[in-house]
């Protein structure tokens, strides 16, 4: 078979449908962001699974979302921080939160997530330390200050994950002008040199195109 986006994208969706399956709350939460018209730029189903097992694996209690959108990754970190466990998540974008946060109760989470509403650069330094895991998916220009941030506010052991930093294979070039592309090489130099991290990073194709995300424990 040609490795193709379309052929990438049958396979995440065979894939989803073996390992995810349906979840009517789940899709409800896409719907409605659709119908909201914001960007379908959320996590993939894969993707949201990943991020839920990632939480229980490392046994997080409290996550830290930088990026709310319409609510879906949320819901999937929401559920993984069980009954007692606590998601504090940040948007820039009040219409958006109001989406995400409409969703999120529907999905019977809403006890367990606090919608943060504001740029991370002035939200983050606000918020109380101790985050288990800390999952940054906004804008990739703030990428380093959110880095910065996921580190003081979190403590030896946290897992952070950083999305989205394939951007279609752009980050080999040095001499690109996409502010995203820049944001994303940037961080990664982060995560390589600070001693604050141990990371590594996955390209990834799939129904987001060529994508990826860097893992990274704070020691």
């Amino acid at each position: 078979m040609d490795s193709t986006p379309a052929a990438w994208s049958n396979a995440d969706a065979y894939l989803a449908e073996l390992l995810v399956g349906h979840d009517p709350r789940l899709e409800a939460a896409l719907s409605a962001q659709r119908d909201a018209g914001l960007p379908e730029i959320e996590v993939a189903p894969v993707g949201g699974k990943l991020l839920h097992l990632l939480a229980r694996i490392s046994g997080a209690r409290r996550v830290l979302e930088i990026g709310t959108l319409g609510g879906y990754s949320t819901i999937w970190l929401a559920r993984a921080v069980g009954p007692e466990g606590r998601v504090v998540t940040v948007e820039a974008e009040a219409d958006n939160a109001a989406v995400a946060r409409a969703s999120i109760d529907a999905a019977g989470v809403g006890d367990r997530v606090d919608i943060r509403i504001g740029r991370g650069a002035d939200v983050l330094p606000t918020l109380v330390g101790g985050f288990d895991l800390v999952f940054i998916d906004a804008d990739k220009e703030s990428n380093t200050v959110y880095l910065d941030w996921a580190a003081k506010l979190g403590h030896a052991g946290t897992v952070i994950v950083l999305d989205n930093i394939g951007r279609e294979g752009e980050i080999v070039r040095a001499d690109s002008t996409d502010s995203k592309v820049v944001g994303t090489r940037d961080a990664l130099r982060m995560l390589g040199e600070d001693p604050r991290f141990d990371a590594t990073a996955l390209q990834t194709v799939g129904a987001k195109g060529w994508d990826g995300f860097a893992l990274a424990v704070v020691v």
